[in-house]
């Protein structure tokens, strides 16, 4: 293939060279995956306004984040396993982001360690925590947090109880992949990926193996995250997380205007708008189609985040013209992580960055932040009525 223009052309890059159990891993959802596929489809359905004859130089896509001055005003979500599309791949997405101007956040089910990100990348990061029943372990990730020099932690509420991922349990998902006939035969024919990993030594989960007690393999770690992520979660441990933490926090998964109103009120920097990509709650609403409610129900009080199904520049924008302040990529960077390392982060991050710019100058704007509903055909009220009329 060419130079990958499109993040289309990463994806199908990725698809040939990231062993089939990590590639589903990153590129499913949860049962019939119709939430999923909502996810991204509902942005097409939404229509901008072209605009003519008006002066589009000097057009700056700078913004902020959580009072963090970004590039443009996206961020690397966090995602589990990240080190298993590619050989170190947190640490070369973390590298990506930091030389594009962008936040990247390191998932608790990691594959490089908070200690890794801090040596190997050398900026700011932010952290994504996941509140386990072992209460001891989950303060002492926000203290190694804090010495890693994390600026914001991003607690995760949607994962309680894990949703039904049928093709991750049809591949027997694991880090690393158990040698099984079936795998050995799929990894055969990517030997390029089978090089780079084994020249790394990070192929576990390097938040956890090595700092739980009797966690030092993987089978003692896949019945430890069985049992440890917490159903009795609530917003008590929540404020008690935000006072443990002290900095700024950020709350992903909330999809709903009454959790969305618990969370304003919880004393949260931002909230993420997120149904976990499809891939907890089948059946639930997309992420842009729940976007414009919470906004109205919340968005004068507490910074309004976005994540879910963003494949381009056009997705980004539509997502601020609704609302959001900001906006983050996952299975975007993947497919470029899988792809092509590094350098594929950094294209799926220049494609984004140029379709966004190109896009708002031709909806007659040179400023990112003067994008509001009117770049919208019908404005927002338009833009909901077609998406919903659309199905």
């Amino acid at each position: 293939m060419a130079q990958p223009l499109t993040i289309e052309d990463l994806r199908i890059l990725a698809k040939r060279r990231v062993p089939r159990m990590f590639y589903d891993y990153a590129d499913s959802g949860a049962w019939t995956e119709s939430t999923y596929r909502a996810n991204e489809t509902d942005f097409a359905k939404i229509k901008l306004r072209q605009r003519v004859a008006v002066d589009m130089t000097n057009r700056t896509l700078a913004s902020t984040m959580i009072g963090e001055t970004v590039a443009m005003p996206v961020a690397l979500a966090p995602t589990g396993m990240t080190g298993m599309q590619h050989a170190d791949g947190e640490i070369l997405a973390a590298k990506a982001a930091a030389k594009a101007g962008v936040p990247f956040t390191l998932s608790t089910m990691s594959i490089c360690s908070l200690e890794d990100i801090a040596n190997h990348v050398g900026s700011p990061f932010w952290f994504q925590l996941y509140v386990m029943k072992d209460r001891d372990f989950s303060a002492r990730l926000i203290e190694r947090a804090r010495r890693a020099g994390v600026t914001a932690l991003v607690l995760t509420l949607d994962l309680q109880i894990l949703g039904q991922r049928h093709k991750d349990i049809r591949n027997g998902l694991s880090a690393p992949p158990k040698p099984t006939l079936a795998n050995l035969l799929n990894l055969a024919t990517k030997p390029a990926w089978c090089l780079k990993m084994l020249d790394t030594p990070r192929r576990s989960f390097g938040n956890i193996v090595g700092h739980v007690t009797g966690v030092a393999d993987m089978s003692s770690l896949s019945s430890w995250t069985a049992d440890q992520f917490d159903p009795k979660l609530d917003w008590d441990d929540i404020k008690r997380i935000k006072e443990q933490w002290g900095g700024k926090l950020i709350i992903k998964g909330i999809l709903d205007p009454e959790d969305a109103e618990l969370a304003a009120q919880s004393g949260a920097d931002a909230l993420i708008v997120s149904n976990h990509g499809g891939r907890q709650l089948d059946g639930a609403l997309s992420s842009i189609e729940a976007l414009p409610e919470i906004v109205d129900q919340v968005g004068n009080r507490i910074e309004v985040h976005f994540d879910g199904g963003i494949r381009s520049g056009q997705d980004v924008i539509k997502a601020l013209a609704l609302g959001a302040h900001g906006t983050y990529i996952g299975r975007a960077f993947l497919y470029g992580l899988g792809a092509m390392g590094e350098a594929g982060v950094t294209r799926s991050l220049d494609i984004i960055r140029k379709e966004l710019d190109i896009t708002m100058a031709l909806c007659g704007l040179r400023d990112i932040a003067a994008v509001d509903e009117k770049i919208l055909v019908g404005g927002r009220d338009g833009a909901m009525q077609r998406l919903v009329a659309a199905g």
